[in-house]
């Protein structure tokens, strides 16, 4: 494994195989957890990993240089998936001083025991010579936590970026150009469909910034490093961030016997009679919310359809649509749809929930009691066309 950035900058932290589950994010290529030491005439830990893996950072460090020589430990971000090791880290570099700002040090105490740890607390825009190189601060609030943070290398046109542009994904290769951009790409999608969506203003505001730096390098806390495909990424960030809409529409539902399901079939039906539209027809209890969130990031149009169970909507229709209300994907033009036997309530649970997050019907609501009609189905498959024609429109604007 390569693990050397340039001469003085080394990466040093802990490849997960193993984690499936990131707080209901779906791992399934696993995560790293990366960390970088700087041996300039100071010696800094940018960022650590988390508690299970102390004892592996430690030994990374160790293996470049003696603990007590460190003087530094910077934290960008206080997520736990960062920071829950530097308990033990603190202790095991006795001579380091924790660099941070003043929100995360607040973030910092609220979980861990630092009574003992010596702090420099840094301010937005503020610089820390290090020797050769200059550590340059720029905090990035809600990208995806209040108190985050880029730490910027100009000497080496390098950012320490924290979240931003990362990815869940396990591999022996530490760079962007070891790997295929397809794959990476794919993953850097679904962590900020499930991770940074919510926050495409902030984002937006932190690539303003970001435009006036010069920047080869791109450092992040999970995933690969990126050195040559920086455009990639940057103009996939400016796309998500925005909002942008793919010309498509997302058909969400659950069936128990059957009946939603030919319903939604018709809506997909209906979809591709328009040219120029995809469509993705995803059953809810076989898909993980993690798909679902990246297929709505880039969507304007979504049909929504449950069986009733107990007079209420099917529970993962539920789960999937408790998930987007937190995430808030780009989503305006709605249909729902759905069966019933002897009481209703499905459909009329997820028309209050549309009402809730802003989106609206296109037309009403299609409810069919046990089996649909060909009057239901051509309902369906009407709106369908419709909401395809939205999905166009919203794609030319």
């Amino acid at each position: 494994m390569n693990t050397k950035i340039n001469d003085k900058i080394s990466w040093v932290g802990y490849v997960d195989w193993n984690v499936r589950d990131f707080h209901g994010y779906q791992t399934e290529h696993g995560a790293t957890y990366n960390a970088y030491l700087i041996q300039d005439e100071k010696t800094v830990l940018v960022d650590t990993v988390k508690s299970h893996f102390a004892s592996e950072l430690i030994k990374n460090i160790s293996e470049l240089t003696p603990l007590d020589k460190v003087d530094y430990v910077i934290c960008n971000h206080a997520e736990i998936d960062h920071s829950s090791s530097l308990p033990i880290i603190m202790q095991k570099l006795p001579n380091a001083v924790l660099v941070c700002n003043a929100s995360c040090k607040k973030a910092l105490s609220a979980y861990y025991d630092t009574s003992e740890w010596k702090w420099k607390i840094v301010e937005n825009g503020e610089m820390l010579k290090i020797g050769e190189k200059t550590l340059h601060f720029i905090f990035t609030p809600m990208v995806h936590w209040p108190e985050s943070m880029f730490t910027y290398v100009p000497e080496d046109k390098l950012l320490f970026s924290m979240d931003a542009f990362g990815q869940h994904l396990a591999s022996s290769e530490r760079f962007d150009d070891e790997l295929q951009l397809n794959d990476i790409l794919r993953e850097a999608k679904t962590y900020y469909a499930n991770i940074v969506m919510p926050y495409g203003n902030q984002v937006l505001k932190t690539l303003t910034a970001a435009a006036n730096l010069e920047i080869n390098t791109i450092c992040t806390s999970h995933g690969v490093i990126w050195r040559k495909n920086l455009p990639a990424i940057l103009n996939a960030y400016k796309r998500w961030a925005s909002g942008e809409i793919e010309p498509k529409v997302l058909i969400l539902y659950d069936s128990m016997w059957e009946s939603t399901s030919r319903l939604a079939k018709a809506v997909y039906a209906g979809v591709l009679e328009i040219p120029g539209i995809s469509a993705q027809l995803l059953h809810v209890r076989r898909t993980s919310l993690t798909e679902i969130a990246t297929a709505a990031m880039d969507c304007g149009c979504c049909a929504v359809g449950s069986a009733t169970l107990n007079t209420l909507q099917m529970p993962m229709i539920s789960a999937a649509m408790t998930y987007l209300q937190g995430l808030r994907p780009p989503i305006k033009h709605t249909f729902a749809f759905g069966s019933y036997g002897w009481g209703k309530g499905a459909v009329e649970e997820i028309s209050t929930w549309f009402e809730k997050v802003k989106w609206t019907p296109i037309q009403d609501p299609v409810k069919c009691i046990f089996r649909p009609d060909a009057d239901s189905l051509e309902k369906c498959r009407e709106a369908g066309r419709i909401l395809a024609q939205k999905a166009l429109e919203m794609t030319k604007n």
